[in-house]
Protein backbone atom coordinates (compact mmCIF):
# COMPACT_ATOMS: atom_id res chain seq x y z
CA UNK A 1 0.00 0.00 0.00
CA UNK A 2 1.64 3.22 -1.15
CA UNK A 3 1.00 6.22 1.10
CA UNK A 4 -0.65 9.11 -0.71
CA UNK A 5 -0.03 12.80 -0.05
CA UNK A 6 -2.35 15.79 -0.05
CA UNK A 7 -0.84 19.27 -0.07
CA UNK A 8 -3.48 21.55 1.41
CA UNK A 9 -3.95 25.25 2.03
CA UNK A 10 -2.90 26.28 -1.48
CA UNK A 11 -3.56 29.89 -2.44
CA UNK A 12 -1.41 30.29 -5.56
CA UNK A 13 -1.56 28.46 -8.90
CA UNK A 14 2.24 28.32 -9.09
CA UNK A 15 2.39 26.38 -5.82
CA UNK A 16 -0.30 24.00 -7.07
CA UNK A 17 1.72 23.33 -10.21
CA UNK A 18 4.85 22.68 -8.14
CA UNK A 19 3.01 20.33 -5.77
CA UNK A 20 1.65 18.47 -8.76
CA UNK A 21 5.09 18.23 -10.35
CA UNK A 22 6.57 17.00 -7.05
CA UNK A 23 4.13 14.10 -7.04
CA UNK A 24 1.29 15.08 -4.71
CA UNK A 25 -1.75 12.83 -5.12
CA UNK A 26 -4.28 15.45 -4.00
CA UNK A 27 -4.28 19.21 -3.61
CA UNK A 28 -6.46 21.24 -1.26
CA UNK A 29 -7.96 24.72 -1.02
CA UNK A 30 -9.64 26.18 2.05
CA UNK A 31 -13.10 27.72 2.11
CA UNK A 32 -13.67 27.16 5.84
CA UNK A 33 -11.73 29.84 7.77
CA UNK A 34 -8.24 31.06 8.57
CA UNK A 35 -5.39 32.75 6.70
CA UNK A 36 -5.53 30.36 3.73
CA UNK A 37 -9.13 30.97 2.66
CA UNK A 38 -9.52 31.41 -1.08
CA UNK A 39 -12.18 32.84 -3.36
CA UNK A 40 -13.94 30.80 -6.01
CA UNK A 41 -11.81 32.52 -8.66
CA UNK A 42 -8.59 31.62 -6.84
CA UNK A 43 -9.75 28.03 -6.44
CA UNK A 44 -10.58 27.78 -10.14
CA UNK A 45 -7.08 28.98 -11.05
CA UNK A 46 -5.55 26.41 -8.69
CA UNK A 47 -7.68 23.64 -10.21
CA UNK A 48 -6.48 24.69 -13.66
CA UNK A 49 -2.85 24.65 -12.50
CA UNK A 50 -3.33 21.18 -11.01
CA UNK A 51 -3.59 19.75 -14.55
CA UNK A 52 -6.13 17.09 -13.65
CA UNK A 53 -4.84 16.28 -10.16
CA UNK A 54 -7.84 16.06 -7.77
CA UNK A 55 -8.37 19.26 -5.77
CA UNK A 56 -10.46 19.05 -2.59
CA UNK A 57 -12.20 22.00 -0.99
CA UNK A 58 -12.07 22.28 2.80
CA UNK A 59 -15.48 23.35 4.09
CA UNK A 60 -16.66 24.34 7.55
CA UNK A 61 -20.08 26.00 7.46
CA UNK A 62 -21.16 26.01 3.81
CA UNK A 63 -24.35 24.16 2.95
CA UNK A 64 -24.29 21.21 0.58
CA UNK A 65 -25.97 23.39 -2.04
CA UNK A 66 -23.24 26.00 -1.67
CA UNK A 67 -20.52 23.34 -1.91
CA UNK A 68 -22.06 22.07 -5.14
CA UNK A 69 -22.24 25.61 -6.54
CA UNK A 70 -18.56 26.06 -5.76
CA UNK A 71 -17.82 22.75 -7.45
CA UNK A 72 -19.55 23.95 -10.59
CA UNK A 73 -17.71 27.28 -10.47
CA UNK A 74 -14.24 25.89 -9.77
CA UNK A 75 -13.96 22.29 -10.95
CA UNK A 76 -13.25 20.85 -7.50
CA UNK A 77 -13.09 17.05 -7.31
CA UNK A 78 -14.04 16.60 -3.68
CA UNK A 79 -14.85 17.99 -0.26
CA UNK A 80 -13.14 17.73 3.11
CA UNK A 81 -15.91 18.26 5.64
CA UNK A 82 -15.08 20.05 8.87
CA UNK A 83 -17.86 21.40 11.03
CA UNK A 84 -21.36 20.07 11.70
CA UNK A 85 -21.82 17.92 8.62
CA UNK A 86 -23.92 14.76 8.90
CA UNK A 87 -23.70 11.45 7.08
CA UNK A 88 -26.64 12.58 4.93
CA UNK A 89 -24.58 15.55 3.71
CA UNK A 90 -21.69 13.28 2.80
CA UNK A 91 -24.03 10.84 1.11
CA UNK A 92 -25.58 13.56 -1.05
CA UNK A 93 -22.18 14.87 -2.11
CA UNK A 94 -21.01 11.38 -3.04
CA UNK A 95 -24.15 10.85 -5.09
CA UNK A 96 -23.13 13.97 -7.01
CA UNK A 97 -19.82 12.31 -7.85
CA UNK A 98 -17.76 14.12 -5.22
CA UNK A 99 -14.91 12.51 -3.32
CA UNK A 100 -15.73 13.03 0.37
CA UNK A 101 -13.33 13.09 3.32
CA UNK A 102 -14.97 13.49 6.70
CA UNK A 103 -12.95 14.77 9.65
CA UNK A 104 -12.44 13.41 13.17
CA UNK A 105 -10.75 15.84 15.57
CA UNK A 106 -8.99 14.24 18.51
CA UNK A 107 -7.76 15.64 21.82
CA UNK A 108 -8.33 12.83 24.33
CA UNK A 109 -9.34 9.20 24.51
CA UNK A 110 -13.02 10.15 24.76
CA UNK A 111 -12.84 11.91 21.39
CA UNK A 112 -12.15 8.56 19.72
CA UNK A 113 -15.88 7.84 20.04
CA UNK A 114 -16.40 10.13 17.05
CA UNK A 115 -14.10 8.17 14.76
CA UNK A 116 -16.31 5.24 13.68
CA UNK A 117 -19.34 7.47 12.89
CA UNK A 118 -17.12 9.68 10.72
CA UNK A 119 -16.49 6.72 8.43
CA UNK A 120 -20.16 6.54 7.48
CA UNK A 121 -20.66 7.62 3.86
CA UNK A 122 -17.07 8.79 3.54
CA UNK A 123 -14.36 7.87 1.08
CA UNK A 124 -11.82 8.52 3.84
CA UNK A 125 -11.63 9.89 7.39
CA UNK A 126 -9.05 12.57 8.10
CA UNK A 127 -7.88 12.61 11.71
CA UNK A 128 -6.30 15.73 13.15
CA UNK A 129 -5.79 17.34 16.56
CA UNK A 130 -8.56 19.36 18.14
CA UNK A 131 -7.03 22.76 18.89
CA UNK A 132 -8.98 25.23 21.02
CA UNK A 133 -10.05 28.26 19.01
CA UNK A 134 -8.91 26.81 15.69
CA UNK A 135 -11.04 25.31 12.93
CA UNK A 136 -8.28 22.94 11.83
CA UNK A 137 -5.13 21.38 13.20
CA UNK A 138 -3.31 24.75 13.25
CA UNK A 139 0.04 23.07 12.60
CA UNK A 140 -0.10 21.20 15.91
CA UNK A 141 1.09 17.59 15.85
CA UNK A 142 -1.53 14.97 16.61
CA UNK A 143 -0.77 12.53 19.44
CA UNK A 144 0.43 9.46 17.57
CA UNK A 145 -0.98 7.28 20.33
CA UNK A 146 -4.45 8.64 19.59
CA UNK A 147 -3.82 8.29 15.87
CA UNK A 148 -2.91 4.62 16.25
CA UNK A 149 -6.10 3.97 18.19
CA UNK A 150 -8.11 5.83 15.54
CA UNK A 151 -6.53 3.66 12.83
CA UNK A 152 -7.66 0.56 14.73
CA UNK A 153 -11.23 1.88 14.81
CA UNK A 154 -11.49 2.70 11.12
CA UNK A 155 -12.67 0.04 8.68
CA UNK A 156 -11.74 2.10 5.65
CA UNK A 157 -9.25 4.71 4.46
CA UNK A 158 -7.54 7.02 6.94
CA UNK A 159 -5.77 10.31 6.29
CA UNK A 160 -3.30 11.49 8.95
CA UNK A 161 -2.97 15.26 9.48
CA UNK A 162 -1.58 17.65 12.04
CA UNK A 163 1.84 19.24 12.20
CA UNK A 164 3.55 16.84 9.81
CA UNK A 165 6.90 17.85 8.32
CA UNK A 166 9.51 16.16 6.16
CA UNK A 167 11.49 15.34 9.30
CA UNK A 168 8.59 13.66 11.10
CA UNK A 169 6.36 12.08 8.45
CA UNK A 170 8.28 8.81 8.09
CA UNK A 171 8.08 7.99 11.81
CA UNK A 172 4.40 8.97 11.93
CA UNK A 173 3.50 6.83 8.92
CA UNK A 174 5.51 3.90 10.20
CA UNK A 175 3.65 3.94 13.50
CA UNK A 176 0.12 4.86 12.41
CA UNK A 177 0.08 3.29 8.92
CA UNK A 178 -2.44 5.67 7.33
CA UNK A 179 -3.51 5.45 3.71
CA UNK A 180 -2.60 9.10 3.13
CA UNK A 181 -1.07 12.11 4.85
CA UNK A 182 -2.17 15.73 4.66
CA UNK A 183 0.29 18.62 4.97
CA UNK A 184 -0.17 22.37 4.93
CA UNK A 185 1.86 24.50 7.35
CA UNK A 186 4.68 21.95 7.32
CA UNK A 187 5.58 22.93 3.74
CA UNK A 188 5.12 26.69 4.04
CA UNK A 189 7.27 29.76 4.51
CA UNK A 190 4.19 31.90 5.27
CA UNK A 191 0.53 30.87 5.73
CA UNK A 192 -0.74 29.97 2.26
CA UNK A 193 2.67 30.50 0.63
CA UNK A 194 4.35 27.19 0.01
CA UNK A 195 8.08 26.62 0.22
CA UNK A 196 9.08 24.64 -2.86
CA UNK A 197 12.07 23.01 -1.17
CA UNK A 198 9.98 21.92 1.82
CA UNK A 199 7.32 20.48 -0.48
CA UNK A 200 9.90 18.52 -2.44
CA UNK A 201 11.52 17.21 0.75
CA UNK A 202 8.15 16.16 2.19
CA UNK A 203 7.12 14.31 -0.96
CA UNK A 204 10.55 12.67 -1.15
CA UNK A 205 10.30 11.56 2.49
CA UNK A 206 6.97 9.88 1.80
CA UNK A 207 8.10 8.35 -1.49
CA UNK A 208 11.13 6.97 0.32
CA UNK A 209 8.86 4.85 2.49
CA UNK A 210 8.07 2.62 -0.47
CA UNK A 211 5.00 0.41 -0.14
CA UNK A 212 3.73 -0.62 3.27
CA UNK A 213 2.65 -4.23 3.61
Amino acid sequence: MAVEVKVCGLTRPADAAEANAAGADYLGVVFASGPRVVTAAQAASIVAAASGRPVLGVFGSQSVDEILRLRDATGLSGAQLHGPYAADDARRLRREGFLVWRVARLDAAASLDGVPPAAEDADAVLVEPRVAGAAGGAGVALSLGLAVRARELLPGRMVLAGGLRAETVADAVGLVRPDAVDVSSGVERLPGIKDLHKMACFLEAVRGLGSLA
